[in-house]
């Protein structure tokens, strides 16, 4: 295993408080996902966000990683903007991402918030099937299925100009890449180490979210030292796209300046 090359992105420069360092969820582009929250919280926060491996500006893997060798990646890339203390906030894989990064830099962070996310995504089975498919198929054969996880009914229709870019995105993800991040997906388990975060724990979930449980989240939240927990009706498994402003408001509510 090794830790990837991952590229940070500044998505907004204002704003006097402690910055955020978002995270995207597979198979996605940051700064596309996090673009409707951003103006949102960028009065406030210098806001950054992350590529997964392969995704938008990271560049593609060759070889395989965790996702704790992920969060290195991230704060490898921190420290190359000079970042000391911030806050972290991921969807999906970038949710655990941003969980690992609780837990790998306790000193650093002062707030951890999953979004549609938990320390235990699917199952090794299930992500080892999608990484066989993906190498197969590639990722365009995906968009069906995303879309239909992705966005609660009547999003796409409502919000055409929103969903197909995202969607369009997800083609351009390098193959091998979004495969390897399934496997990284299928061997992270983080359940036992909720726990242990030193920092507040926000967890949001989307009400029509098919990929996990309301009370699944509710359990993280509840196992935290701190924990709050947070649900955005409407919204599937993109909240952030489907729901800034609600999304927005948590963070801002949950987040010091």
């Amino acid at each position: 295993m090794t830790v990837p090359d991952i590229r940070l992105v500044p998505l907004a420069t204002g704003g006097g408080g402690l910055p955020f360092v978002l995270g995207p969820s597979l198979g996605t582009r940051v700064a596309r996902v996090w673009d409707g929250v951003r103006p949102l919280l960028a009065d406030r926060h210098p806001l950054f966000g992350w590529d997964l491996p392969g995704h938008g500006v990271s560049p593609a893997a060759t070889s395989g990683f965790t996702v704790d060798e992920i969060a290195e990646g991230v704060l490898r890339a921190v420290d190359d903007v000079g970042l000391g203390r911030f806050a972290v906030a991921g969807i999906s894989l970038g949710g655990l991402v941003s969980l690992a990064l609780g837990l790998r830099a306790p000193e650093r962070i002062v707030a951890t918030t999953m979004i549609c996310s938990l320390p235990r995504l699917g199952t090794a089975e299930g992500w080892a099937e999608r990484a066989a498919s993906v190498r197969a198929s590639g990722t365009p054969s995906l968009v069906q299925g995303s879309a239909s996880r992705w966005f609660a009914p009547g999003f796409i229709d409502a919000s055409p100009t929103v969903a197909s870019p995202l969607l369009s995105d997800l083609m351009d993800v390098d193959d091998e890449s979004y495969a390897l991040c399934n496997e990284a997906l299928g061997a992270a388990d983080y359940r036992a180490r909720v726990r242990d975060l030193a920092m507040p724990l926000t967890v949001i979930a989307g009400e029509l979210d098919p990929v996990l449980t309301l009370a699944a989240a509710e359990e993280t939240a509840a196992a935290a030292r701190t924990g709050s927990f947070h649900v955005i009706a409407g919204a599937s498994h993109l909240a952030p796209v489907e729901k800034p402003a609600e999304v927005a408001a948590i963070l801002l509510s949950e987040v010091p300046l």
